[in-house]
Order: structure tokens, then sequence, then C-alpha cells
């Protein structure tokens, strides 16, 4: 019976990582976004996007870097049509950010197809870096495990937490992280004082669905393996909702994709726990968790004074 738990805890803990540092990537991306005033809707068709570029390129160079780095340049390539639309021209960000997920949901699938008509390609399972002694440990050493588990993970998720642990430093200690804190929150003063909105707020949009794109290229890459129609099953929404949540702090972004992360990963955990649960219930576990939350920290989330308001210089 210890050994099954263990197995259980070991397998939720893993999953947890694997699915939650998709949401990690996106949700710090948008809570820079979210705290220059812009609300990027558009996050889930970023991911999507990402997740494509990123798959082709890894399957196409042999190389996860590569395809890391293409899922972000195509994240931030699809994040500039809220710059131009949203920032550059303050057409409103909900309907711009609507129309990149669906036209990232059927682009993706389309051009997919078309590539891959005959077959639907995989890769393989990509190395892990066990950090000493710490891997060792039962049930989040995961040293042994086939996904590892809090200590031995996939370089790029060691990566990943030092992307936000440098993003929550430069938005309380450096000039640029002032000016995209006050951009959100009083624009007009922010512009009396001679810096750019409009210059501030594109680096953020930008930044953002750079992060988005690599949240969706680590799904296809090293989460599944794989890419196929709609694989981000709304975690682009989910990532939203977290960086809501997470109150403008960046690190609190790694414990709430955490959360997420084993809501979502709970099918594979109670399978190996030997549990009998519906399946169906379990795939709509993740959303009833998010509606839950919601319900619980609404009134507890922080969104700047300026949010999803676009700015106009001289208009008051």
């Amino acid at each position: 019976m210890d050994l099954l738990t263990n197995e259980f805890l070991t397998a939720l803990v893993a999953g947890g990582i694997v699915a939650g540092v998709p949401l990690m990537f996106a949700a710090v991306g948008e809570l820079v976004a979210e705290r220059a005033g812009v609300l990027n809707i558009g996050v889930e068709g970023m991911m999507l996007v990402g997740a494509w570029a990123g798959f082709v390129a890894a399957h196409g160079s042999g190389s996860v870097w590569l395809g890391i780095l293409v899922g972000a340049a195509a994240g931030a390539i699809v994040s500039l049509l809220m710059v131009v639309f949203c920032v550059w021209f303050t057409l409103d960000q909900i309907v711009i950010g609507i129309a990149i997920v669906l036209a990232g949901e059927g682009m993706t699938s389309l051009i997919f197809d078309a590539q891959f008509a005959e077959g639907r390609p995989t890769l393989g399972a990509v190395d892990r870096v066990s950090i000493p002694f710490l891997s060792d440990l039962p049930v989040v050493g995961g040293a042994d495990s086939t996904d590892g588990s809090l200590f031995s993970q996939p370089l790029v998720v060691y990566v990943g937490v030092g992307v936000v642990v440098l993003t929550a430093w430069t938005l309380r200690r450096t000039h640029l992280g002032l000016n995209i804190r006050a951009v959100g929150d009083k624009p007009l003063a922010v512009d009396a004082a001679g810096v750019s909105v409009v210059r501030t707020r594109t680096i953020a949009v930008l930044f953002g669905g750079a992060m988005a794109g690599v949240g969706g290229a680590y799904l296809s890459i090293i989460a599944a393996g794989l890419f196929e129609e709609f694989i981000t099953q709304g975690r682009g929404f989910i990532a939203i909702v977290l960086a809501m949540l997470a109150r403008g702090r960046p690190l609190w972004v790694l414990i709430g994709a955490f959360v997420f992360g084993v809501s979502l990963s709970l099918s594979d955990a109670l399978q190996i726990g030997g549990f009998n649960v519906s399946t169906d219930f379990v795939f709509m576990l993740p959303f009833l968790v998010v509606m839950a939350v919601l319900i619980l920290f609404v009134r507890r989330s922080y969104l700047p004074a300026a949010l999803a308001i676009p700015y106009v210089r001289g208009l008051r």
C-alpha cells in the first residue's frame, strides 16, 4: 500500500510539473503584459502557433533548443498583431485577442495537416538533469521515474524557473520594470514624465507573446513529444487566470502553475494509483479548479487600473 501511495504521489508531482511548465511560461508573459495595461486574450493562439512552429523546427533539426527558440519567435511574431492593432491603433484588446485565438487554431491545424498528411511524427524523450542528492529523495526526487520529478527535469524547466525569478527582479528593481508597472496604472503620468507608453507596452506584449510561444513549444516538444490539433486545450485561458491571481508577483506564478498542473495531470496519476474515476470528470477537473479558484480568490486578484484601456496621447 505504501509503495502504491508513493507511486501515486510521485506520478502526481511529476505530472504536475510537466503540465504546469507551459502554464508557467505563458502566465509569466501574460503577467508582464497585464502589468503594462494590455489584456492579451490571444495567449491560447500564441501558444498554439509556438507549439506548431517549435515542433516543426525540432523535428526537422533534431534540436530541442532550436525548437524552443523558434517557438518563442513564433509567439512573438503573432503578438505583433496585438501590438499593431491594440497598442498602436488602440483597437479593442478582447476582440483582437479572440481573433488571434481563432486564427491560431485554424492556421496551425490546416498547415500541420498539409505538412504531415500521411503520418503524425513524434519526438523522442528529452534528457533530464538530476540535481545531486535532491533527486534521490522519495516522491519529490524522482530520479528513477520515467517523467522525472521535482529535482529531475529537462534543463529548460530550470531555465524557466530562472526566467520567472529574473522577471520578478526586473519588475521590482529596474527602470524598465518600473515603467511597465507605471504604464499599467497611470499611463498619462508616465507619458508626461517623458516615458513612451507605446514603446513600453510593445516590449511587454512582445515578451508575453514569446513566453506563450515557449510554453506551447515545451508542450509539443517535451511534454507530449508530438503536435496535434488544439493541443493546448484551453491552457492559454488558464494562464490568463493564473496571471491575474498572481497579484502582479511572478513568483506566485510558480505555485499556481504547479497547482493547475496537478489538476491537469490527475488522470495519469489516478491510473497509476489504481483508482477508477470517470475520464470525463478528470478532463473537466482543471476547469472546475479554475472556477473554484476564481470564486474563492477573485477579490484578491490584482488588476492594473488601465488594464485593457487603450491609451491615446492627449486624451484624458
